[in-house]
């Protein structure tokens, strides 16, 4: 595809800029979803900006720089995890490929997953609008939906 006059492109529904190169993610839905919660605890002001940007202008060239912050912000905490969990977090993501996304079906893997981040990041799941005294589901020793 010829761009002469280097102007912004869509493709395929998604802004790309002539020339610019940046890394991506490079990680599939599992292990997206496996760290999730903890990409939203790390990168958090880094997110925050991002929307706030977003909230502003519904151009995508106007928020180019706070979306790669988030992507730096992200490639570094999956490079933090895969080096100081990388056998808890590959379990868990794992299971979570195996069965379907279904969290509820992985909760062995998540707990030790979850414990070896606190222990070695420091950072802790939490779990948006979860009422106030109760347990987080992820915490429970037998959930409801446990199989």
């Amino acid at each position: 595809m010829s761009n002469p006059d280097n102007t912004p492109l869509f493709s395929r529904g998604t802004y790309t800029q002539p020339g610019a190169s940046f890394p991506e993610v490079g990680a599939s839905s599992a292990p997206l979803t496996s760290a999730a919660f903890f990409i939203g605890a790390f990168c958090k002001e880094y997110n925050e900006d991002f929307m706030l940007c977003k909230a502003e202008n519904a151009d995508p060239r106007h928020c180019l720089k706070e979306g790669r912050k988030v992507t730096r912000c992200t490639i570094d905490l999956l490079a933090k995890l895969k080096a100081n969990c990388g056998d808890q977090f590959k379990a868990h993501w794992t299971c979570l490929d195996n069965k379907n996304h279904e969290l509820n079906r992985c909760r062995a893997e998540e707990r030790a997953f979850n414990q070896c981040v606190f222990d070695k990041l420091g950072l802790s799941k939490h779990i948006p609008d979860t009422p106030k005294g109760e347990e987080p589901i992820h915490l429970k020793s037998r959930p409801i939906f446990d199989y």
